[in-house]
């Protein structure tokens, strides 16, 4: 009985330790506050600091736009089925427009964030929508589910558009954009996009924690499973079954995946998996020699303006 106290004591103890850091560090992953400087990197921060950031998590500001957008536009907000209010940029393209890009930005980011690929869309002759996810830039919010319920907001967004009698519709999204694409077609039969663009969408949102981690150059187990889990339990649903590889079995319309070859979030596995899982025919999956987890577009302009081009037009 000694030895049995002597070793599980410290264990539970270690347990219960790594679980109250698990839930610091959840809660803070997922929520934003306005109007606090950015944090700061943790070569930047003193001894007190860096403990604090450890077993507390840091506060992470929410995105600001900044409207840069070289092309005329009109800004106005739409409502989500769960009654949050997202601000968005519209641009009606110069000529006859060849139809509408639908424009989702990653996490952390804003419309702001996706300014060039919005000019690039609207110079092939597109009108393009642009929508801060809740939590956001401008949009209602402090709370992030990745994807989860942002799934929502992709639906405010395609409904806004339908409603106004576009018939080619196009999805495009970037990182948590292009896997909340997933999810929301996923779960709802009358998302019919005509095409769909996503770049480096992740696997799984155990597989974006992990990928997280390893930008902060920290294990992978056991903090993906216990913020996995912690995670979703503090937003109210299950983590574990947040998974944009298997909702790419729902998308059946023509589909182009991009992703970075040096990209250290998103695994090249993970891609792989979700373009196998597409349940479109016409599918086409590009990689991008010189890119990370970043702009495709900035990066690589000539070949996303070619690739994405020739999807488009064909």
């Amino acid at each position: 009985m000694k030895w049995i106290k002597r070793i599980g004591f410290p264990l539970l103890g270690i347990f219960l330790l790594l679980n109250i850091i698990a839930i610091s560090q959840a809660y803070q992953f997922t929520h934003f506050y306005p109007n606090i400087p950015p944090a700061k990197k943790p070569d930047q921060m003193n001894f007190g600091e860096k403990i604090s950031a450890i077993f507390l998590g840091v506060h992470y500001p929410k995105s600001i736009v900044v409207d840069s957008l070289q092309i005329p536009h009109e800004s106005f907000t739409i409502k989500t089925s769960d009654d949050i209010t997202l601000e968005c940029w519209y641009s009606k393209a110069e000529n006859t427009a060849k139809g509408t890009v639908i424009m989702f930005h990653g996490h952390a980011s804003s419309k702001s964030g996706i300014i060039k690929e919005a000019e690039a869309f609207h110079h092939l002759g597109w009108n393009v929508l642009m929508t801060d996810f809740r939590a956001h830039g401008n949009s209602e919010g402090t709370v992030c589910t990745i994807g989860f319920e942002e799934a929502k907001d992709v639906k405010a967004a395609y409904d806004y558009i339908e409603v106004k009698g576009e018939k080619n519709i196009v999805l495009w999204g970037i990182s948590l954009g292009a896997a909340t694409i997933l999810k929301s077609v996923a779960d709802n039969n009358n998302i019919k996009p005509n095409k769909v663009i996503l770049e480096m969408p992740f696997g799984s949102l155990p597989d974006a924690v992990k990928g997280r981690l390893r930008t902060m150059h920290l294990p992978e187990q056991p903090f993906s499973t216990l913020l996995t889990l912690w995670g979703g339990a503090e937003q109210g649903f299950w983590a574990f079954d947040m998974s944009p590889e298997e909702y790419a079995s729902k998308l059946n319309c023509p589909v182009l995946l991009q992703w970075g070859i040096n990209d250290q979030r998103v695994t090249e596995t993970e891609t792989n998996t979700i373009y196998k899982n597409l349940a479109s025919h016409d599918k086409l999956m590009i990689k991008y020699a010189h890119s990370g987890h970043e702009s495709l577009y900035k990066k690589e302009p000539e070949k996303w303006l070619a690739t994405v081009g020739g999807f488009l037009n064909k």
